[in-house]
């Protein structure tokens, strides 16, 4: 494993981890994941890129000052990480969160990234949306049922989050989800003209099943990127799509490699 890192970026110290060498490529991870959630694809990626993987506010061993989350600010730690390190037109892969980052951030930093790969994102308040966050346990901003969150979480789910989230506030793993569920229940509130600000090659990905992003959405939020392609994995929910042997991985290296020049 690469030896990890911290650069100071819009308040913070945010750490990460870089592998390989060519065109920068920035990866993004979901929500409760770490930078950790890359490592079995990175031996691929790593042979074509320049491979930078952060923990985002918040999580892993980036520290959250200003407790709260918002995509527009993660948006804000990704273009400070991209200064600080002098990266030129780097590509961008953010899945679940991560691909809302890579969405915002596409929208009011257009001139920033060379590509985008944007993954398991919503940008529409539906029904299913609500009802998938309530299924998980997330019932309102700030809000968590403990009673539902348990029954899909591991029996040491706070143990685990206490190892990979590094905040030493022993109740941290409660406030991430508290955090998380403000996050989520905040509605984003897009129009058509912000989706037509983003002027990169974009590639919007979704798994067929995800449980709280109908594939028509996605299809939609491609038709209003100018050029954007969209491709459905077939038979993945939200968490089957970033797996080891997933079909996501040749689809987003082929994309990425195509937009090199």
């Amino acid at each position: 494993m690469a030896e990890g890192k911290y650069v100071a970026a819009n308040g913070l110290k945010i750490f990460y981890r870089e592998q390989g060498k060519g065109r920068p490529l920035i990866l993004l991870h979901g929500a409760t994941d770490t930078h950790n959630l890359w490592q079995s694809f990175l031996p691929r990626l790593s042979t074509t890129f320049r491979v930078l993987t952060p923990d985002s506010r918040g999580h892993g061993r980036t520290f959250n000052p200003l407790g709260k989350l918002s995509y527009p600010l993660m948006a804000d730690d990704l273009a400070g990480f991209i200064r600080e390190l002098d990266l030129e037109k780097p590509f961008i892969f953010g899945y679940s969160d991560g691909g809302q980052v890579a969405l915002d951030f596409g929208m009011r930093y257009p001139d920033i990234p060379g590509a985008l790969v944007i993954g398991g994102a919503w940008y529409l308040f539906s029904e299913e949306y609500k009802a998938g966050l309530t299924a998980a346990g997330f019932v309102g901003p700030g809000e968590i049922d403990f009673d539902i969150y348990k029954k899909f979480a591991p029996l040491d789910w706070k143990e685990r989050m206490a190892k990979f989230h590094l905040d030493p506030d022993p109740d941290y793993p409660e406030i991430l989800l508290r955090h998380l569920a403000d996050l989520f229940w905040t509605p984003l509130n897009y129009h058509a003209e912000d989706f037509k600000k983003i002027i990169v090659p974009s590639l919007i990905l979704l798994g067929e099943l995800d449980e709280m992003v109908p594939p028509v959405e996605s299809r939609e939020m491609a038709s209003l990127i100018p050029d954007a392609e969209f491709i459905l994995i077939p038979g993945a929910t939200h968490t089957q799509v970033i797996v080891p042997g997933g079909d996501f991985l040749s689809i987003v290296v082929d994309f990425l490699q195509r937009q090199i020049d």
